[in-house]
């Protein structure tokens, strides 16, 4: 029988070989209780080599334009066009929303380090993306006959991500790019006010149209910037959808391509918007299991790194961190669920840094906002 190592999150690994990274294509099902007992429980750090590592990745991605996946409805010939004409801010990264949030990655990680390698050469790359004209033209691709629905949730949820990200970096090239997003950010909260009251039924799933996930990003973007009539439609339509969800199926996740956990997303939206108290009633009544000190989940495997679905599975390893410390935070009794989510970062981090697109052009984001989360 293999063993298997643990997975340790330090320096030797970020630079292992990635040969070394990838998971076996005979690692199945049947094996996640053997890998699970070797993966390192120990909470994730994120230094400055690390984000040097980490920046490479949108990097390689923000101004390529192909391969290139539009999910454009077409309303006629006239309406063929290249993704650097329909899209001269995000046209990179594989697709829109994930050049959107790699735009969020680079601007996390000079914010939280400042003496980034090439910093200013960044941030260049990232005025010149997000001009004041290129922001106009997306702008108007929203308002096109064909596309007003266009990224519905999840790219607008990483749009407004990025907004929140730039509203509280303390740095003059900060104050410029706010400047030059803020007509596309006040589309976006305009587009969720205006969708979330005729949207009867919850989307629970776990990709990109998930509802919570969708809910809680622009929350926080609403939170942070006082944006009160954005913080109220969330609150009036989760509480509608979530307040009475009892004995969420989490034994059911993943599905075989999922990326997000419809359980974990919707516990951790509701975190955001009950009082403290209140919570605690809602979580033991939706995830009763959770408060047991012996919970454990076992990690999202991935066998193909090379299929763009199939490594879905490494995001939701990420986007299970980032929930569960959500969900542990300022509640004592739920502490030991940071050490499951450290096992799911530890399985997948040393893993995106290979050198295959289907994974490298879209990770890197979720990484990074699962490291910072260990923070909480």
């Amino acid at each position: 029988m293999k063993q298997y190592l643990p997975i340790i999150l330090t320096i030797v690994l970020f630079s292992c070989d990635a040969s070394k990274k990838k998971t076996s294509a005979n690692e199945t099902a049947d094996d996640t209780s053997e890998i699970n007992a070797g993966i390192s429980k120990e909470v994730p750090k994120l230094d400055l080599e690390q984000a040097n590592k980490l920046a490479e990745l949108p990097l390689h991605c923000i101004n390529i334009e192909y391969p290139n996946r539009l999910s454009q409805t077409l309303g006629g010939d006239e309406d063929l066009k290249s993704p650097t004409t329909l899209h001269p801010a995000f046209y990179g990264c594989f697709d829109w929303h994930s050049s959107v949030h790699g735009h969020w990655s680079l601007v996390r990680l000079l914010k939280s380090f400042p003496n980034l390698d090439d910093a200013e050469s960044i941030k260049a790359r990232l005025l010149n993306n997000i001009s004041k004209e290129n922001i106009e033209a997306e702008v108007a691709y929203f308002h096109g006959k064909h596309n007003k629905s266009y990224e519905r949730t999840y790219g607008w949820a990483w749009l407004l991500k990025l907004a929140e990200e730039l509203h509280t970096w303390d740095d003059d090239t900060a104050r410029q790019l706010e400047a030059n997003l803020q007509p596309l950010t006040d589309l976006i909260a305009e587009k969720y006010i205006e969708y979330l009251p005729k949207l009867n039924y919850a989307l629970r799933v776990g990709t990109h149209t998930n509802t919570a996930f969708g809910l809680s990003f622009a929350y926080d973007y609403a939170k942070t910037v006082r944006h009160e009539d954005l913080k109220s439609a969330i609150q009036d339509r989760a509480l509608f959808f979530f307040k009475n969800d009892e004995h969420c199926p989490i034994s059911w996740e993943p599905s075989g391509s999922d990326f997000l956990s419809p359980c974990l997303e919707e516990a951790a939206l509701m975190k955001r918007l009950l009082p403290l108290e209140d919570y605690k009633v809602w979580l033991e009544n939706f995830l009763p299991q959770l408060k047991d000190k012996g919970f454990n989940m076992e990690v999202g495997l991935v066998s193909d790194r090379t299929d763009g679905h199939l490594v879905h599975l490494d995001g939701v390893n990420f986007s299970r961190t980032w929930n569960l410390y959500k969900i542990a935070e300022d509640m004592p009794e739920y502490h030991h669920l940071k050490a499951v989510a450290n096992q799911h970062i530890h399985y997948s981090l040393p893993s995106i840094f290979g050198d295959d697109y289907m994974g490298g052009h879209w990770l890197g984001s979720f990484a990074i906002y699962a490291l910072n989360s260990s923070k909480l």
